[in-house]
């Protein structure tokens, strides 16, 4: 009994301590160091922090397997070292029932257990709106974007797009922001993207998002979320897609409901309006068809 009270004392102030440790992290640091996250403000998505927690607390617990696992090999190692005087070797044992059920249950309990979890997120952020707020395409292209702001009509006549060409570098080497194509986004409004590739495999990534999603060829991707942090994110592809891949560059603007159709009307004005132009399109033979993608969009 002894024993047992003198543990629950030493936890109360190890809990407090811990409490008191917690609470003076920086936002940052709770959540694992990740980009996108900024003491006071909100989040940069809706799914942000459950990508976060994903990644904080499985490090968590592989960081406390570890020292599990390094602890026991210590331990092993002081208590089983030979004494001054020992020859030969130490006695052998074929097996050891406790340990192999131990050493084969706990790592299938965290495998499952990470499987269950990341099926969990997966499963919430993949979900997509059945009535988005906003719908727009991201077309990726060797090594630039397009982006389409779809519209309500049937024809999608009154879409609007920007096409964009690859960063360049200013004289001093930097890249010139002004001269990166530019996603802007309602804040607090559900968009969905619908990614689609001219050419090859990419991977359509905004950092502070934390989340990426490939770009295939013939085959349309789709990502749904909420942003809810005003503000200007980079992007760029993660998929190696050729020479200049380092250079497919672009930003997102997340701005005001006012300032995005602001936006929207002065790319109406400059006559960007349409389905976006598939001239540009690489695209040889789509897969499983057949059929070319040049003639198809002659056809139509």
């Amino acid at each position: 009994m002894r024993s047992h009270r003198r543990i629950r004392w030493a936890a109360i102030p190890l809990g407090v301590a811990a409490a008191v440790v917690l609470a003076g992290c920086t936002t940052q640091e709770l959540n694992g160091y990740l980009p996108g996250f900024i003491d006071g403000e909100a989040a940069t998505t809706n799914q942000a922090e459950r990508v976060s927690g994903l990644w904080t607390n499985s490090w968590i617990v592989l960081l406390i397997v570890g020292c599990i696992t390094w602890g026991l090999m210590l331990w092993a190692t002081v208590a089983y070292r030979r004494s001054r005087g020992q020859s030969g070797l130490p006695v052998q044992m074929r097996y050891n029932m406790p340990i192999e059920i131990f050493y084969t249950v706990i790592p299938l309990i965290l495998v499952l257990g990470f499987f269950s979890f990341t099926a969990r997120d997966q499963a919430a952020i993949e979900t997509h709106w059945d009535d988005p707020d906003v719908s727009i395409a991201a077309i990726g292209k060797q090594w630039a974007w397009d982006f389409q702001y779809n519209g309500d009509k049937e024809d999608n006549s009154d879409a609007v797009w920007t096409m964009g060409v690859q960063a360049l570098p200013a004289a001093n080497g930097d890249v010139v922001q002004e001269e990166l194509p530019t996603l802007y986004l309602p804040v607090d409004k559900t968009v969905t993207l619908d990614l689609r590739s001219r050419d090859v495999i990419h991977s359509f990534w905004i950092i502070d998002f934390l989340y990426k999603k490939d770009m295939y060829i013939g085959r349309d991707n789709q990502w749904s979320f909420t942003p809810t942090r005003e503000g200007t994110f980079a992007g760029k592809c993660a998929e190696l897609c050729g020479e200049y891949h380092s250079m497919m560059l672009f930003n997102v603007k997340v701005v005001s409901q006012a300032e995005y159709d602001e936006y929207l009307e002065g790319l109406r004005k400059q006559g960007n309006t349409g389905d976006i132009d598939k001239a540009y399109e690489r695209l040889q033979n789509l897969p499983g068809t057949g059929t070319q993608a040049g003639s198809e969009s002659e056809g139509k």
